[in-house]
C-alpha cells in the first residue's frame, strides 16, 4: 500500500485533464459535460464496497478499463479482541457508457475480482466474475455554457458473481464475489462548472434483495462531493486535480428475514486524485483514505482505497 500511495501523490504532481471539442473538459463552454457512473465494486454490507455513482467528467461515450484496491483491518475472530486480518479487495472492471438520445445513455461495467484475506490458518483468497450493472442515465439540466447540469439513473445489478453461504459467518460477510441477489441502484448528481473550477455533488441508494440462501445484504447509501481544477489545458490536452470527499451508510443484513449483529454501519472518506485526458484517451487516479470508519459494530475498520482507470472515446 506505501508503494501505491507514492505512485498516486507522484501522478497528482502532474495534474493532466481532458479535452478536445469531442471530450468533454472543465474550461471548455462548447461541450456538453457528461458523467458516468462509477459502481459498487463488490457486494457490499459492512465493508468490501466502494460505490460513488456519479464521480467524473469524461468523455459522453467510451469504453474503459479500471482498476480498484481496497484494505481493511478486521477481527480474526470473536475471541480475538483487537483488530490483527487485513483483508484485500481487488477489482478490474470493463465499463463503457453509450448515448442513446441527446438526454438518454446507457452505462454498463463487468468486474472481475480477486479478494485476499490473512488468516491465522493462512492465506483465503477467492477470485473471478462480479456481478454486472445496466444503468440507464437521464439529463433533466444543462443549463447555457453547462454551467448547471443535473442528472439522475435507474440502475440493476446482475447476479453474476458467485456467492458463497459459508462466507456469510466470518467477521465480514462481503468477502464475496456477488451478492447472489438482484440489486437496484437510484442515483442524483448536480455539477456546477465555471471556468476552471467543477464541483459534483452526488448521491445514491442501492436497494438490496434477498438471494437464494435467504439471506440479504443492507441497503447502502453513498453520498459525496468532488472538486476539480485545471491545471492546464489546450485543444489536444487538459490536465486537472480532483479533491472532496466520500460517504456510505450500511443497513444491517438479514438472514431468514431476521436481523443479523454487527452488519451495519458508515464510513467517511476524504479523497485526492487527478483526471487526465490526451485526444480521445482520458486516464484517472484517486487515493481515498478514511477520516471515520465504523463497520460491523468496530469489528472492521477501512483502511485505504486506491483506484486508477484508462478509457478510450468511441
Amino acid at each position: 500500500m506505501k508503494k501505491k500511495i507514492t505512485i498516486i501523490i507522484s501522478l497528482i504532481v502532474f495534474n493532466i485533464y481532458q479535452a478536445k471539442t469531442s471530450i468533454d473538459s472543465i474550461y471548455i463552454p462548447d461541450n456538453h459535460h457528461q458523467i458516468i457512473v462509477e459502481d459498487c465494486d463488490t457486494c457490499g454490507c459492512a465493508a468490501g464496497n466502494g460505490a460513488s455513482g456519479f464521480e467524473s467528467l469524461l468523455n459522453p461515450q467510451f469504453v474503459g478499463i479500471k482498476y480498484f484496491a481496497q484494505h481493511y483491518k478486521a477481527k480474526e475472530n470473536l475471541f480475538v479482541k483487537d483488530l490483527t486480518q487485513d483483508q484485500y479487495f481487488n477489482t478490474i472492471q470493463l465499463w463503457s457508457r453509450i448515448p442513446i438520445t441527446k438526454k438518454i445513455s446507457l452505462y454498463g461495467s463487468l468486474p472481475f475480482h480477486f479478494h485476499e484475506k490473512k488468516t491465522m490458518q493462512g492465506d483465503v483468497k477467492i477470485n473471478g466474475i462480479g456481478d454486472a450493472n445496466l444503468m440507464g442515465i437521464y439529463q433533466f439540466i444543462n443549463s447555457k455554457e453547462s454551467i448547471h447540469q443535473l442528472n439522475g439513473g435507474l440502475g440493476v445489478k446482475i447476479p453474476l458473481g458467485k456467492f458463497n453461504e459459508k462466507g456469510i459467518s466470518g467477521v465480514n460477510p462481503s468477502f464475496q464475489l456477488g451478492t447472489g441477489s438482484w440489486d437496484y441502484q437510484m442515483v442524483l448528481n448536480y455539477k456546477f462548472q465555471k471556468d476552471k473550477i467543477a464541483v459534483l455533488l452526488n448521491t445514491d441508494y442501492t436497494i438490496k434483495t434477498e438471494n437464494k440462501k435467504y439471506y440479504r445484504f443492507g441497503n447502502q447509501w453513498n453520498y459525496s462531493a468532488t472538486g476539480f481544477y485545471q491545471i492546464v489545458g489546450n485543444d489536444s490536452m487538459v490536465f486537472s486535480g480532483k479533491l472532496g470527499f466520500q460517504g456510505e451508510v450500511y443497513d444491517g443484513n438479514k438472514q431468514f428475514k431476521e436481523m443479523l449483529p454487527n452488519t451495519s454501519g458508515s464510513a467517511l472518506y476524504g479523497k485526492l486524485g487527478f483526471e487526465a485526458s490526451y485526444k480521445n484517451l482520458s486516464l484517472g487516479s484517486e487515493l481515498m483514505l478514511p477520516t471515520y470508519s465504523r463497520l460491523a459494530g468496530g469489528d472492521i475498520v477501512a483502511r485505504s482505497r486506491f483506484s486508477i482507470f484508462l478509457n478510450v472515446g468511441i
